[in-house]
């Protein structure tokens, strides 16, 4: 069921975005060459209590996981795509960096993510990363109250295929609120013109997934979650959580 927000809870989850926002900042500033993703794990876990929150994350066990999530943040490295479990292992210069992080703030949850390369890192990974994030403003700008769902994954697809890229499939956006995964799915693919429309109210993360390799396929690691492109190319991810209003998208993931 679909549940639409009134003007105070979207407020509420915008205070939840504030935080998510604050604490991905500072694990993007943290993050460097010999720095080990289990420390930035750990700063975000340290930055989530001083905000009187509590990981969305941490605990999160779905059907399809074997076991539940063991952090706070997704940290996923390179070819890893998505929901990488923080590693041990040091970052290196030019290691293209996904994190993924949600938390809930007196009951109510915001989801967002960034991708960045580590120190100097290679041309076309920079235009990977920014590729994905004009990929997600596509989708943002697409999400106009009395437009369709639809609208939103065929702007997010133009971009990222216009570019030669591939994106994860059957994977995409979610709508937000006292949980983190809520309905509806928001594809990163789709027909415009078609789906749900986009009344006042609906809060939804967007998340397009882009694969440089050009293709759509992937795997999964040994421990269950981390997702990997099959072709070992890399990848990167963005997302932010918004609401439809009456004026138009309001971004609730932003410091």
């Amino acid at each position: 069921m679909i549940e639409l927000k009134t003007p105070g809870e979207i407020d509420a989850i915008d205070a939840a975005g504030s935080a998510v926002a604050r604490i991905l900042a500072a694990v993007r500033e943290r993050a460097a060459p010999g720095v080990r993703p289990t420390e930035l794990d750990a700063l975000a876990a340290d930055l989530i209590a001083e905000a009187g929150a509590v990981s969305s994350f941490r605990g999160y066990h779905p059907r399809w996981a074997p076991t539940p999530y063991p952090g706070v943040l997704c940290v996923s490295v390179n070819d890893a795509v998505v929901h990488g479990i923080p590693a041990r292992a040091k970052l290196r210069r030019g290691d293209l960096l996904s994190v993924d992080f949600a938390l809930h703030l007196d009951g109510w949850c915001a989801d967002a993510a960034f991708s960045v390369v580590v120190g100097e890192g290679d041309p076309g990974d920079e235009k990977l990363i920014a590729t994905t994030e004009a990929a997600l403003q596509a989708g943002i700008d697409a999400a106009q109250p009395g437009a369709r769902l639809g609208d939103i994954g065929a702007a997010v697809a133009a971009v990222a295929r216009g570019a030669g890229y591939g994106m994860l499939a059957d994977h995409g956006g979610h709508g937000v609120g006292r949980s983190m995964h809520e309905e509806p799915h928001v594809p990163n693919e789709a027909k415009a013109n078609r789906g749900l429309r986009l009344e006042p109210g609906l809060v939804i993360a967007i998340e397009p997934m882009l694969l440089a390799g050009g293709r759509d396929g992937y795997r999964h690691d040994r421990d269950g979650w981390t997702l990997r492109t099959a072709d070992g190319s890399r990848a990167a991810h963005a997302e932010h959580t918004l609401a439809i209003t009456e004026g138009g998208p309001r971004i609730l993931t932003l410091p």
